[in-house]
């Protein structure tokens, strides 16, 4: 095979995407409590977020070793890896681990992983726009460079349903978590445009964190014409629905889809979750 891509297990891809283009998942483990789940085709979704609510314990997730992905490298000339950010996995030193040992058995390859900054639904839109540049013919180092200007400038954007999982994992203090959940806190959340996770604004009621996320996205006076929109969500399909429409009525976005979020994107995104990228 000349060319592979291959991505860990927070890219989110549909079934359609699947049939158009060919990604290698290496999966993360997860657990709750003693229960262990694969991130792969055999994980339920939905016996997940059934674990998760019932424990008081925070979820757990193990990244990809470098054994996972070298044993990828071995299927193509020329491989292009995604991960989710650095600054949230370990996943992104695997990686790169395994194509130094990959290249020490064969210098003749070609290995190049990307950073994506973001996560989910993010990572989705690098391996897409990875799938079409190789399509269009480029050249490995034009397509290395132009995939790394557009990891630069995508945005990421979620809002959660329930706190209860930054509770859990620490990530906000119980103290302001039974706050927010009080006050009906949906926080607009992001990326920084470096990896990391940042509030954005603060709002109460989902209809208003929606509809707010809506207008973020048209105040950067952008034209979307050659851009793609993309959600996913965690058991959350009307949500999604209703941003696409609302999205779709005002701007030209070039395509806009909907995903279903998988086990490492649901274990943080929790039930309600709704993640958004361009």
């Amino acid at each position: 095979m000349e060319y592979k891509i291959v991505a860990d297990s927070s890219c989110d891809l549909s079934e359609d995407m699947k049939k158009e283009i060919d990604v290698d998942i290496v999966p993360f483990n997860i657990s709750v409590d003693d229960i262990e789940f694969r991130d792969d085709e055999t994980l339920d979704t939905m016996e997940l977020i059934k674990a998760m609510k019932n424990s008081p314990n925070p979820v757990k997730t193990s990244c990809p070793s470098p054994g996972d992905f070298l044993e990828k490298f071995n299927h193509a000339k020329n491989t292009f890896v995604v991960t989710i950010s650095s600054n949230l996995s370990g996943t992104y030193n695997s990686a790169k681990l395994a194509m130094e040992m990959a290249l020490d058995q064969d210098s003749s390859k070609f290995i190049h992983v990307f950073d994506s900054m973001s996560a989910s639904i993010g990572e989705t839109l690098v391996a897409l726009k990875i799938d079409e540049l190789i399509k269009s013919k480029l050249g490995n180092l034009e397509i290395v460079e132009t995939v790394e200007r557009y990891i630069s400038e995508m945005k990421t954007f979620f809002i959660l349903e329930s706190l209860d999982n930054l509770i859990k994992n620490g990530r906000i203090s119980k103290t302001k978590g039974l706050i927010a959940t009080v006050l009906n806190f949906k926080p607009i959340m992001g990326s920084d445009g470096k990896g990391n996770i940042e509030l954005v604004e603060n709002h109460r009621g989902s209809k208003k964190s929606f509809n707010r996320l809506v207008e973020i996205i048209g105040e950067t006076k952008e034209d979307f014409g050659d851009k793609i929109l993309a959600i996913s969500h965690a058991n959350a399909p009307e949500k999604a629905q209703f941003l696409k429409e609302k999205i779709e009525k005002l701007y030209n976005f070039k395509e806009v889809l909907i995903v279903e979020t998988k086990g490492l994107s649901t274990a943080y995104a929790y039930d309600g979750g709704v993640i958004l990228a361009y």
